[in-house]
């Protein structure tokens, strides 16, 4: 059960010549793949590109028929590593992942590749997740282009620009023999659109057509001498390969304007924000025409110097719209123009932020002052400053009505998510065994870093909560405590954190929150994912490769299983792995399984059962607010989202009394909580049920005459 499917939408892939595709930005991006004849792709999962490869399962079936060979990769260096085909066969082969991080997981196998160079068009789709919603760490994947030498695109989010960069990326890879690089942020992956459809190609060698035999080249391995030709190789052939391809291909874009005399230039992925802008400015039209000249880079690195310096020649000065730090291309185009003698003045970094995600309202700001202060030919400034000046009253008459600023609330687990409980238990153990250090992990138990727990002391990598403990543990008065999901564990946990741990004979303990899924990117299989377990596995039902077995497999001895939800239980393994006198590796797996992907999978079968007369009991916690006290710890120590307050009825209390709403998905983990803090009984359980059975409606009568004879005591 993913967290979205495409089963339907999916059918669009089989459309051909004459008719026209609509949808979102990462359907267009897997119907251009197949329009390109690709033989292979590979990624792994994770946003804002998570749902290329949830595509691509979910099309399975037009995938067989075209000889195409997906791949859920254990990591990115794997999906890397897959492209390793293309380097001495003439087969097409997308890899695609989360960047930056993805990329730095996969760079040892993408700089062997760039080095070697490729035969077949290799095309890396990488999300630039970066800016106020990225979930990761602010860089740019356009230093490891140029570390590289691998060239990379970033289209306008335009259905057709996006779809022709596909086709042309393959082109421009097999034209200079250069792994290429097309980088979508997560607007561009979703925006709706069309373009027409071109009839889906099998590429030269598939699963339908397979390769007889092998090639070798020694020139092709990374070893030297070979390595240092392949850097030679890389300068004297197959940069200006790629520039002459690109300049010739047209594949950026220059839109004329009358206002001559200054321009913008601006990352194809920028356009839109760029001529937004214009519009809100009264300098652009609803179709995008503008008197502003722009020069729109599909093709962020290499740049095209004749082209930079053709656009700027009669240009008193240009603003560069650059998105993140440092400012590659406003310096490269410096530099381009002082070697071409145009003393065209370059604008950017300064009117616009140096860091930073370039919102609308930053792009604004950055272009009206620019405009402001170059005065373009025939433009009416006056009218321009009117607008400005309208747009920033309607924004403090915004302000003015709304008041205080909104109090922060930081993001936080789901609703009955399973890792919670073991971060109150955590919070709870503490009184024990005092406070300690905790080496977390990147995946949905890093939000316990976030109040109400702000458990977690270090976030260096996925899967690598273990390892990064390593430093730590020998130099801390108690034993490290160190997270990992299930997920992480086989992305590279289990080689370098658990087996390092156990060869190097550390003396830790580690948790492993085991929920079933791949849940923080959508609920992708892994390879401990139960089989029927409703995940998404693409062309496989696993059957469940053991964690339990795994960590023996490599030496660990003290491993101990616990349900989450069971607080009390969670708090004495975590003790007795903490006060244990045997040295070595510690480890916790903690089992439960992810409420949101259970929810999806339990609520249609009730659905089904209740509408088929069956009886069904659903199982709710509420607050007898008669009990509750309005000590509120039970929020304090469990922080769920469903769990909120409420005025007392009771005029005698002052506070605000604990309340459950109807997001409740009967998880229990406030109650078990509050008991296991002693703190209070005030927490009930609570069956509903549909279709009641005659024994329920008959003890539903006894249990009302009984109450209404007590209260009637009562009242008397």
């Amino acid at each position: 059960m993913a967290e979205r499917s495409f089963a339907k939408e999916v059918q669009q892939l089989r459309l051909g010549d004459g008719d026209t595709f609509e949808g979102e930005g990462i359907l267009a991006v897997t119907k251009a793949l197949l329009q390109s004849g690709v033989s292979y792709v590979g990624g792994y999962q994770g946003a804002p590109v998570s749902h290329l490869i949830d595509v691509l399962n979910d099309a399975r079936p037009i995938m067989e028929e075209l000889g195409v060979h997906v791949e859920n990769c254990a990591s990115e260096a794997g999906a890397a590593a897959m492209l390793g085909a293309s380097i001495n066969y003439p087969i097409r082969g997308a890899a695609t992942w989360k960047s930056t991080v993805g990329t730095n997981v996969a760079s040892d196998a993408l700089s062997n590749l760039a080095s070697a160079g490729v035969i077949g068009g290799a095309l890396i789709v990488i999300g630039e997740d970066y800016g106020e919603g990225a979930s990761i760490i602010q860089e740019r994947s356009h230093a490891f282009a140029m570390k590289s030498q691998i060239w990379l695109l970033d289209p306008r989010p335009d259905h057709p620009t996006i779809v022709r960069m596909v086709e042309k990326g393959f082109e421009l890879s097999e034209a200079s023999s250069t792994p290429v690089m097309l980088e979508l942020r997560i607007r561009a992956c979703h925006v709706q659109g069309s373009f027409p459809a071109k009839t889906n190609r099998k590429g030269e060698f598939s699963g339908v057509n397979r390769i007889t035999e092998p090639v070798f080249d020694y020139g092709k391995v990374c070893l030297p001498p070979s390595t240092y030709a392949q850097e030679k190789e890389k300068i004297e052939h197959r940069w200006p390969a790629a520039v002459d391809f690109i300049r010739q291909n047209r594949l950026n874009e220059i839109f004329r304007g009358e206002a001559d005399d200054v321009g913008i230039i601006c990352q194809g992925g920028m356009y839109n924000a760029v001529i937004r802008a214009l519009q809100q400015l009264g300098l652009a039209d609803a179709y995008g025409e503008t008197p502003i000249p722009i020069y729109c880079l599909n093709v962020t690195y290499p740049l095209v110097p004749d082209e930079v310096s053709g656009f700027c020649a009669s240009k008193r000065t240009v603003l560069v719209v650059e998105e993140g730090q440092p400012a590659y291309l406003e310096d490269a185009i410096n530099a381009i123009l002082r070697k071409a003698d145009v003393q065209t003045r370059v604008m950017g970094k300064g009117l616009l932020p140096l860091a930073g995600e370039y919102t609308g309202a930053v792009v604004l700001a950055g272009v009206a002052g620019f405009i402001e202060g170059a005065v373009p030919r025939g433009v009416d400034l006056k009218d321009v400053l009117e607008r400005r000046a309208a747009i920033d009253a309607a924004k403090q008459k915004g302000q003015r009505l709304l008041g205080e600023p909104v109090p922060t609330r930081p993001p936080s687990f789901c609703t009955g998510c399973p890792e919670r409980p073991v971060f109150s238990a955590m919070k709870l153990a503490e009184r024990d065994v005092g406070k300690f250090h905790v080496s977390a992990d990147i995946g949905c138990h890093t939000f316990s870093t976030l109040p109400p727990f702000n458990i977690g002391n270090t976030v260096l990598g996925y899967g690598l909560g273990l390892a990064s403990s390593s430093g730590v543990g020998p130099n801390f008065d108690k034993r490290v405590v160190s997270m990992m999901g299930d997920g992480g564990f086989w992305h590279n946990g289990l080689t370098s954190g658990v087996a390092n741990a156990v060869f190097q004979g550390d003396d830790g303990v580690l948790v492993i929150m085991n929920n079933g899924y791949s849940a923080a990117t959508g609920h992708q299989a892994i390879p401990s994912s139960v089989k029927g377990g409703g995940v998404r596995t693409g062309a496989y039902q696993p059957d469940g490769q053991d964690i339990e077995r795994a960590l023996r497999g490599v030496g660990v001895k003290w491993i101990r299983h616990v349900r989450t939800y069971s607080v009390p239980k969670v708090i004495s393994v975590l003790r007795k792995a903490m006060m244990e006198k045997q040295k070595g590796l510690k480890v916790i797996i903690a089992d439960g399984e992810c409420q949101l992907a259970r929810q999806r999978r339990v609520k249609p079968e009730m659905r089904k059962r209740i509408a088929d007369g069956k009886r069904t009991v659903r199982e709710r916690f509420g607050v007898d607010e008669d009990v509750c006290t309005g000590d509120h710890s039970c929020i304090r120590l469990s922080g769920c989202p469903s769990l909120s307050v409420k005025d007392a009825t009771d005029p005698l209390k002052d506070d605000p009394v604990a309340h459950v709403n109807n997001d409740c998905v009967g998880c229990g983990l406030c109650g078990e909580v509050s008991h296991a803090a002693v703190l209070c009984p005030s927490f009930y359980r609570a069956g509903i049920i549909s279709n009641p059975s005659r024994w329920d409606r008959f003890r539903r009568s006894v249990a009302d005459r009984v109450i209404g004879l007590l209260s009637r005591r009562a009242a008397a």
